[in-house]
């Protein structure tokens, strides 16, 4: 195991889990846990043509941004933290052949609540206003993520700077922490230490820093948590001492609900979208209108079938004990009595993983999966309970088709 180096910005004792303790159970078990994500990166984007060149680029709809917060916001302002903040919105980048480059997260900074427009109808907006959004990004891919958003922005008026040593990305997340839709529907979320009792000024401080950067809703899913960017040099609101961990246990925590995340685990020029189940993770729009790479997503969204798609792992040896450190990424999963090619393993830690699997071959009932050339090593497939029922029904009704 990789040894952990201690962040900077927090010295206080870190909380691991040994690597064989890595079940679904001690997981559950051992939230809330808050990482310091350092395979993460902050770009910022700023200039009136922000909305626009962002729209016409990510999977998702980024006019929401250009929007005023509503009622519907996942943050309370309250009179110790004045500010307003939109939910953070996750989304792609892809190839014109619509296959995967990079996946961010953005987010509009908080701001002071407005005050109403001279007629004292409400807050006033001109159509010049220059608009700042922030990205958390890939930190492997961080140049030439950059390199191309510029080649792309033309005559757009939109600044792209690098404020990866002024901002750092966070993530809260565990068995025990609430899976309700926002802290403000949750209120018990937001006290101090997450603890059973609702402690308003606890439930200020979880909002954010000073500047007024907060905790939000995971966009992707809710079994994921809460992420955030702030500034670096300090630690979040509600990271307890104890509750610090590598981000290795993150990855574990992703392994375990089937979802990737970045460049690394979601193959660069070559991934297809649908195939990581980038629909249920609420990162494309149908109704956005174009963006570069849209035609062979929507082609392959209303074609109404994937037969393929990104599943959880867990490698196990003859006795069905389970295989630590035995399987690498790029392994192929076969099928032991057709000896044909099922899928393969795309990210892998300890004896979990993730893998693009043929669905009809993953839960047949009849199916035992192995890793090409490793016959003692089982491969053990799990539908995560996220998916939507109707992802399960298309592979079975393609295997009757078939």
């Amino acid at each position: 195991m990789q040894r952990f180096k201690p962040s900077l910005h927090s010295l206080k004792p870190l909380l691991f889990i040994h690597r064989s303790l890595h079940h679904d159970t001690h997981l559950q078990n051992a939230g809330p846990l808050c990482s310091l994500l350092s395979s993460r990166s902050v770009i910022r984007f700023a200039g009136p043509d922000t909305i626009k060149f962002l729209q016409g680029l990510l999977t998702n709809d980024v006019r929401r941004f250009g929007e005023h917060p509503d009622e519907k916001l996942n943050t309370v302002p309250t009179p110790n933290m004045p500010s307003v903040s939109l939910s953070p919105m996750y989304a792609a980048l892809l190839t014109p052949q619509g296959r995967f480059l990079y996946d961010l997260f953005l987010y509009k900074p908080p701001r002071p609540v407005e005050k109403l427009d001279p007629r004292g109808s409400g807050p006033g907006s001109g159509s010049d206003e220059s608009v700042e959004l922030f990205a958390d990004v890939d930190r492997s891919v961080l140049d030439e993520l950059l390199q191309i958003f510029k080649r792309y922005r033309l005559r757009s008026k939109v600044e792209i700077d690098n404020v990866a040593e002024d901002f750092s990305c966070w993530q809260c997340y565990g068995g025990k922490l609430s899976e309700k839709s926002s802290v403000a529907e949750e209120p018990e979320a937001a006290s101090v230490g997450w603890g059973a009792g609702v402690d308003r000024s606890g439930e200020s401080a979880s909002h954010g820093s000073t500047p007024g950067w907060h905790w939000h809703k995971d966009p992707r899913l809710d079994c994921l948590g809460f992420r955030g960017i702030f500034p670096s040099g300090t630690t979040p609101p509600l990271v307890e001492a104890d509750k610090e961990t590598d981000e290795e246990n993150y990855l574990l925590w992703r392994l375990e609900k089937g979802v990737a995340e970045g460049s690394t685990e979601i193959s660069k020029g070559e991934a297809i979208p649908l195939e990581y189940n980038f629909v249920g993770l609420n990162a494309i729009s149908f109704d956005k209108g174009c963006y570069v790479g849209q035609e062979l997503i929507a082609r392959t969204h209303h074609r109404g079938v994937i037969r393929k798609r990104l599943l959880p792992l867990k490698f196990l040896d003859n006795n069905g004990k389970e295989a630590e450190e035995k399987v690498a990424p790029g392994s192929e999963v076969i099928d032991t009595a057709s000896r044909k090619k099922v899928g393969t393993v795309t990210t892998a830690l300890g004896c979990l993983g993730m893998g693009v699997l043929r669905l009809d071959e993953a839960f047949k009932a009849s199916s035992s999966l192995i890793i090409q050339g490793q016959e003692d090593v089982k491969v053990e497939t799990r539908r995560p309970e996220w998916w939507p029922s109707d992802w399960f029904q298309e592979h079975q009704q393609h295997s009757a088709v078939a």
